[in-house]
């Protein structure tokens, strides 16, 4: 194991302690394999002070680093991993693409790391739009975490005023999908879509709202005026 690891280990075991302690499960429908761990503010206390150590390094050095941590499989060295990745984003190149979309298929098994991740996706998409072709594949996955993920990372894009086809476009393939992860995903997308193209939003969600799961179309309209939310919500 690298020495930088081992002293994250070592810095995460100091901390480890009850009063640092909670416990996740009540966040989560799906089963989580470590229920309990250190709460986000103490862990990213931890991972930002041993950050300071290896920022000088290249990225590519620092992604191998993260490569290494999300292997062991820990929700916590999982969350150190994916808070390092983000801190690169200015240096994101067109080929990172292929090693976060391997951390997605391959380690993701919960709604938190898979937002956590597609806010790395989402900023190189936004960089290389280019890259929305293969995310637009995620959409017919039978892994639920990777369609949650087809409309999660299209949230920075959008927020830079890009893609919004594409939006619409992902929110139509998912529409009726039956995992409601999935559902307030998209309407996620939909409630951020409208807070830069509001007109485009509502015009979408009002053609389709009564084909819309609930889910969705409450997560969708969360932040339109009350006249309008109520609109959306009265079928025909």
């Amino acid at each position: 194991m690298n020495e930088i690891i081992r002293g994250l280990l070592k810095d995460i075991k100091g901390v480890d302690v009850p009063a640092n302690r909670t416990n996740y499960q009540r966040f989560f429908k799906e089963r989580l394999k470590h229920p309990t761990g250190i709460k986000t503010p103490v862990l990213r206390k931890v991972s930002d002070k041993v950050y300071r150590s290896v920022r000088s390094k290249s990225k590519s050095e620092i992604l191998d680093l993260c490569d290494e941590m999300i292997a062991t499989r820990k929700r916590y060295m999982r969350f150190v991993a994916f808070e390092w990745a983000g801190k690169l984003h200015r240096h994101y190149e067109k080929k990172d693409f292929t090693r976060f979309e391997r951390w997605l298929k391959d380690y993701v098994d919960d709604w938190a790391s898979c937002d956590h991740l597609c806010g790395i996706l989402g900023k190189l998409i936004a960089r290389y739009p280019e890259l929305s072709r293969k995310r637009k594949q995620w959409t017919r996955s039978s892994n639920l975490w990777l369609r949650r993920a087809s409309a999660v990372a299209l949230i920075e894009p959008v927020r830079s005023g890009t893609l919004l086809r594409d939006v619409f476009e992902t929110a139509d393939i998912l529409l009726q999908d039956e995992e409601d992860l999935v559902q307030k995903g998209y309407g996620w997308m939909l409630k951020v879509t409208g807070d830069y193209f509001f007109e485009d939003a509502r015009r979408y969600v009002m053609k389709r709202k009564d084909k819309m799961p609930r889910t969705a179309l409450r997560y969708a309209i969360e932040k339109w005026p009350p006249t309008l939310r109520k609109k959306a919500m009265k079928s025909g």
